[in-house]
């Protein structure tokens, strides 16, 4: 059966998408962990944190270049596949789009040479402030797009005239209803992102022998960094929660499966949705949690879906968000449970085998959630492509399913290629610098 020209348009923006952030998942947090070890050793004078910013800059400066070359694909396909998003929201998508070009990959782009390569040439000061501001640039350019996701998803601040959007406030369009809760999100998002990839490859390197001194403040930042920021996301994701219940409740109905209006809603831990007779089969679930989650009051009153005339395919965004919680739930173990083994300033090299091999196997856990969490966003707004203004296929082109077939053959292969060797050399870096560091450290023993 063939597929039609909509579904494989989707297909292949969602493919783009899901590699793209990837990286800027990693960019965001891991600029300001690198200013963070530069202030280290800075105040403190100890090699071991300047040893840590130079094997991790490398890992920034890989994702910032596989970062950049996926965003450029993603332009293209306004043009051949969506000309109707800048046709109807071209007058906001345009600008915000802009800006980020301007304010936030010019100012990255313009001091990621010195962060990269000046050290040798600059100051240490002049170097500390390239490390801000390509850290600034990264959450600046972070903030322009979130703020025109966040506007496709609660769309404010503009009127329709003739067919198209014109801004009538643009602090309305860009601070609109959903924004802060989705920047903070992701922002957090990108930070645990970061932390269990400095504690996974640090493990790593540590399974492998590494026993320096800036491999083991790598592993004890990246636990307490997790550590930390866990509670604060699941603080974050409740307020989120509640805001999608006030401004996108299908979107909160197809999360937690509810496709009646009814008080005191369960809590689904499993189910399997089903559009068709739009119950769920095999349904397990805590009486009364959703409701007291949602609406803080277990006997309160969810939305269901038969309210709604259209809503998002229940399925993908019920199961995605549990993939997200679920791996969450795991992060929160793992994270609280690392910082109890490194209390009291105990040394990385001590930890038990079993618990490095879990951070290792935990390395992507950040990109599992952040991708499971996106699917969630981009799948529930659907049919809607600007919620309420432009519906995904009023927005699609007239490319034949052929021709979108072949270059989403292209794109899949290609990103499978580019992200097998991006952690295949992710991995080459961590073991040849833990080579080189049990060499050392073997070779002081010895001049010993």
């Amino acid at each position: 059966m063939e597929v039609d020209a909509l579904t494989l348009a989707r297909a292949q923006f969602g493919a783009n998408i899901s590699f793209h952030i990837l990286f800027p998942s990693i960019n965001i947090a891991l600029a300001w962990v690198l200013l963070f070890f530069k202030l280290r050793y800075l105040r403190t004078g100890k090699q071991a944190w300047m040893d840590a910013y130079g094997f991790w800059v490398k890992i920034f400066a890989l994702s910032f270049a596989l970062g950049v070359v996926s965003g450029v694909t993603m332009s293209f396909q306004f043009g051949t596949n969506w000309p109707g998003y800048m046709q109807t929201v071209g007058n906001i998508a345009g600008p915000l789009l802009a800006y980020e070009i301007l304010t936030a990959f010019f100012l990255e782009a313009g001091f990621l040479g010195i962060m990269l390569f000046g050290r040798p040439r600059v100051s240490e000061r002049v170097h500390t402030f390239a490390t801000l501001l390509v850290a600034f640039g990264n959450s600046l350019s972070a903030f322009w797009i979130i703020a025109l996701n966040s506007w496709m998803q609660t769309p404010a601040g503009f009127v329709m005239k003739d067919g198209r959007a014109h801004v009538s406030d643009w602090l309305q369009v860009i601070f609109n209803p959903s924004m802060p809760y989705r920047l903070s999100h992701m922002l957090l998002a990108s930070g645990l992102t970061v932390a269990f990839l400095l504690a996974g490859l640090s493990a790593y390197r540590q399974l492998k022998g590494d026993r320096s001194a800036g491999n083991g403040v790598a592993l004890k930042t990246g636990v307490r960094l997790a550590a930390l920021l866990i509670p604060l996301q699941i603080l974050v994701g409740d307020a989120h929660g509640l805001n999608t219940m006030e401004h996108q409740p299908a979107k909160l109905a197809a999360i937690e499966g509810i496709w009646h209006t009814e008080k005191g809603a369960p809590l689904l831990l499993f189910a399997l949705p089903n559009a068709e007779t739009q119950s769920n089969d095999y349904a397990v679930g805590i009486p009364h949690l959703a409701s007291l989650i949602i609406k803080h009051d277990p006997d309160g009153e969810i939305r269901g879906l038969n309210e709604f005339a259209q809503h998002p395919p229940v399925a993908k965004v019920f199961w995605s968000f549990r993939v997200m919680v679920g791996m969450g739930v795991l992060m929160l173990l793992t994270a609280w449970f690392g910082a109890w083994q490194l209390r009291r300033d105990r040394p990385a090299a001590r930890l038990d085998r079993r618990l490095l091999c879990w951070l290792v196997a935990m390395t992507f856990a950040g990109w599992v959630a952040t991708l499971a969490g996106w699917y969630v966003t981009e799948i529930g707004r659907q049919p809607w492509l600007v919620t309420g203004v432009l519906t995904t296929a009023q927005a699609a082109g007239a490319a034949t399913s052929s021709m979108v077939a072949g270059s989403l053959a292209t794109y899949l292969a290609l990103y499978a290629g580019l992200l097998l060797a991006y952690i295949s050399v992710l991995f080459h870096l961590a073991k040849k610098a833990a080579g080189q560091a049990d060499a050392a450290v073997a070779l002081k023993e010895v001049q010993a």
